[in-house]
């Protein structure tokens, strides 16, 4: 397969190598050596990062070891945390309450008043029927359009507490109903 036209030219040695190889024919050529990499990079990053912990308080680099070290042992956001949060999706739909004021609501009054708002929340897995499957195949196959329909039910409220009234900053009274959930149920 080769025909010997190739020519290799021998590696550069040093004179301290010629004498070497002088008085003993039998060793192979030493093979070039690699200059040492550069260290500068290196020390720049570890500078770097270096004063950045400096600027760090002792309360801040603790709490900082600690994430790290639960990170690390899979008790933080790591595997475990992720197993968590999985959990923590599929709790079955069920109704939660907090209260809050009126103003934070998002219906546009201004009120420093507080209401128990009610809502549904969890996942509705275990509720799937024959037409969410059907739909689903048929999303999958694209015979159905993605944007125009849920292929899943949904934890939604069944019934509503009694309406809530309150008065606004301006002293009117208002009543509001349908605001908070009594029951839910996947829909």
């Amino acid at each position: 397969m080769l025909n010997g036209s190739r020519k290799y030219s021998p590696v550069p040695s040093s004179p301290a190598s010629r004498a070497s190889s002088s008085s003993s024919s039998s060793s192979p050529p030493a093979a070039p050596r690699r200059s040492p990499r550069a260290l500068e990079r290196h020390g720049s990053l570890l500078s770097q990062y270096g004063a950045l912990l400096e600027s760090y308080t002792e309360g801040e680099l603790r709490r900082l070891l600690g994430a790290l070290a639960a990170r690390r042992s899979g008790t933080g956001t790591g595997a475990g945390g992720r197993a968590k949060r999985a959990r923590a999706r599929h709790k079955p739909c069920a109704l939660q309450q907090l209260e809050v004021s009126v103003s934070e609501l998002g219906l546009g009054y201004e009120s420093d008043e507080t209401v128990l708002f009610r809502y549904c929340s969890g996942s509705c897995d275990g509720a799937l029927r024959s037409y969410d499957l059907s739909l689903r195949s048929m999303r999958s196959r694209r015979r159905i359009r993605r944007e125009k329909l849920r292929a899943r039910p949904c934890c939604r409220p069944l019934a509503y507490d009694d309406d809530v009234s309150f008065l606004d900053a301006y002293n009117h009274y208002y009543t509001v109903n349908e605001l908070s959930a009594k029951e839910c149920g996947c829909v």
